[in-house]
Formats: C-alpha cells, sequence, structure tokens
C-alpha cells in the first residue's frame, strides 16, 4: 500500500522528520470553526417544528424562565439535542483521525471497521435482558461491545497469509458488521424490542438528554484530552512504525492507548445517537487536506469540523421534509458513500 500520509523530507540526523503542515490554515479553522459552531448551534436551536428568534434563544440560555413555553422547548429539548450532535461529531471525527493515523489506513472509521456494529450489539443485549439499566452503564456496555466488534475484525482480517491489508481490513470490517446488525435485529424480533432500538438504526440525536450529557461529557473529554497529548506520537506513527520506533517511541504502548481512546470516542458516542457513520471517515481527510499531516493540528481541527457536520447535518435533517424528521445518518451517507468509494477505488489503483 502506498503511503497515506507523505514525508516532505527527512531530516538525516536522528530528529523528528519535517512535515508538511499549514499552522496558519489550522489556527483560522480553530478560530472560524468554533464561531461558525456557536452560530450553527444557535441557529439549529432556534429552527424547529415551532421557529424561535435568536433573541429569545438568547433569553432561554442566559436568563431562563420556567413559565415561557419557548424557554422549556430550548432547555429541555432543543440545546441538549444541539450539543450532544457536536459532542458526538468530535468523538467520531477524532476517533477517525486516530484509526487513521495509527494504523496509516485511509478508509479506517469508526462505523466502517465494526466498532458501532459491536456497541449496538451490546446495547440490544442491554435492552433484552437489562431492560431499564442507568445510561452510566449502557456507556460502559457500548466500550465492551466496541472493543468486541474491533477485535473480530482485526482478527479475521489478520487471518490471510499476505497479512492485513486495507481492503481486507474493510471487508472484515463490512461482514462484521454485517453479522453484528444481524444478531441486533435478531434480538430485537425475539425480545420484541424493535421499537427501543429503532432509534438507534437509523442514527440521530432527537431524544437526547441533559443527563446524558453530563454522564457522557467527562468521558469525552478526558479521550479528547488524551488524543490531543498523544497526537505527536501518531503524527510518528503514520510515518511507520520503523520510523516511529527509530525515533524512540514506544509504538506498542502508543497503539494500546489511541485504541483505548478509539473506543472510548466510539462507545459514548454511539451510546447517544447510534450508528451514524463516515464521520470519522469524510472528516480527517478533508482536515489533512487543509492543515497538513501533523496530528497535533488534525486531531483538534478534526474535532471542531466533526462537530459543524452533525450540527448542520442534524439542522438539515429536520429541513428536508417538515414536520417530519429523516435520520441524520442517511444525510451523512448521501456524503460518505461516494466518498469511501472514490478511497476505495484509488486505493485500489495504488496497489
Amino acid at each position: 500500500m502506498s503511503r497515506f500520509v507523505k514525508t516532505i523530507e527527512e531530516v538525516p540526523s536522528a530528529s523528528t522528520p519535517k512535515l508538511r503542515t499549514r499552522p496558519v490554515a489550522a489556527s483560522l479553522i480553530l478560530i472560524g470553526g468554533l464561531i461558525a459552531l456557536v452560530f450553527g448551534i444557535a441557529l439549529s436551536v432556534s429552527f424547529g417544528a415551532a421557529d424561535i428568534k435568536l433573541s429569545i434563544v438568547w433569553e432561554a440560555i442566559f436568563s431562563f424562565n420556567p413559565d415561557v413555553t419557548a424557554h422549556q422547548i430550548i432547555q429541555e429539548l432543543r440545546l441538549p439535542r444541539v450539543l450532544g450532535g457536536a459532542m458526538v461529531g468530535a468523538c467520531f471525527a477524532v476517533a477517525g483521525a486516530i484509526m487513521q493515523g495509527m494504523t496509516r489506513n485511509p478508509l479506517a472509521d469508526s462505523g466502517l471497521l465494526g466498532l458501532n456494529s459491536g456497541a449496538g450489539f451490546a446495547l440490544a443485549l442491554c435492552f433484552a435482558f437489562f431492560p431499564g439499566l442507568p445510561f452510566m452503564y449502557l456507556i460502559m456496555y457500548s466500550f465492551l461491545g466496541a472493543g468486541i466488534g474491533a477485535g473480530l475484525v482485526y482478527g479475521i482480517g489478520s487471518l490471510a497469509r499476505s497479512g492485513l491489508t486495507p481492503v481486507r481490513l474493510v471487508l472484515a470490517g463490512a461482514a462484521v458488521s454485517a453479522l453484528l446488525s444481524a444478531l441486533s435485529e435478531g434480538v430485537a424480533l425475539y425480545f420484541r424490542i424493535g421499537q427501543d432500538l429503532a432509534f438507534w438504526y437509523a442514527g440521530g440525536v432527537a431524544g437526547t438528554k441533559w443527563f446524558q450529557l453530563k454522564i457522557m461529557f467527562p468521558w469525552i473529554a478526558v479521550a479528547i484530552a488524551g488524543a490531543i497529548m498523544l497526537s505527536r506520537s501518531i503524527t510518528l506513527l503514520s510515518l511507520g512504525d520503523e520510523i516511529a520506533a527509530g525515533l524512540g517511541q514506544r509504538t506498542r504502548l502508543v497503539k494500546l492507548a489511541g485504541a483505548v481512546i478509539v473506543l472510548v470516542l466510539a462507545g459514548a458516542a454511539v451510546s447517544v445517537v447510534g450508528a451514524v457513520g463516515f464521520v470519522g471517515l469524510i472528516i480527517p481527510h478533508l482536515t489533512r487536506y487543509l492543515v497538513g499531516v501533523d496530528y497535533r493540528w488534525i486531531i483538534p481541527c478534526s474535532a471542531i469540523l466533526g462537530s459543524l457536520l452533525m450540527v448542520f447535518a442534524d439542522l438539515a435533517a429536520r429541513m428536508v421534509n417538515p414536520p417530519y424528521e429523516t435520520p441524520v445518518g442517511a444525510l451523512i451517507a448521501l456524503i460518505g458513500v461516494p466518498f469511501f468509494l472514490y478511497l476505495a477505488r484509488k486505493e485500489r489503483r495504488e496497489l
């Protein structure tokens, strides 16, 4: 496989290779992205079945009056929904960036490599055998399910004599995802919990509550902080294991820490919005194109752009066919599937 992260030049000594980076563009993305994210959140909160003026949104946030119906709609329904979408978008995007950097696989994504379906299968078992389980435990089982899904994919993909290639990894991911999704549907039919799982099948942030965000936020904050701390090591891994080891990196430890972070991010995101794919595939590629190959910039910029994608996709899902909602996962798939086919075709030509 051709190197999907390219080094422009390497210093002849044992120092860190010089990488193609665009710090000015990255800074503009971080600043402009945060401004656009605040605007998108305000816009998404104001639009819906009942349109609410931005001035009322401001009052509901900073001068909440429980006697005003519009304030209650904003505080109890729309604001947690939008903030949940922003958090989940950051989770999927950062998880995808870490996976692509560590594996040097341009097709890596939590949805394509079995993490999302594994977490969904764990949730199906929870609904079937432990109804009424607190949300904290649902997140824990999502982490476990994501780990099982990833383990199956990497195990099956490594069975071939020629080793684990990007295309073989994606094929194993598709097979495992289909198997786990079928098992989830079988559990849903047998135990009659199809309605409970319908939300996770479709993917969306409708119904997100404040208590979910309070439980999920510490996990996500710690995981993203860990990803940023690990970003330099992931940059070196993206150049190849031999180069990273030659520069003093403990590659196995870095990969283990990165895998734990990915499981936390994917598990937390799936427990809230369900099977939303392709965010972790599209955003890291777009970010690398804009800011270069240094993951110290890629990870925070991916978090911002992933949040933007989810917030505006959720807004579009409410505007496509009002007053009904289109699943967010379906809208993102309209972009993600052609992008995936383009990457797969490109990778096949380079093999």
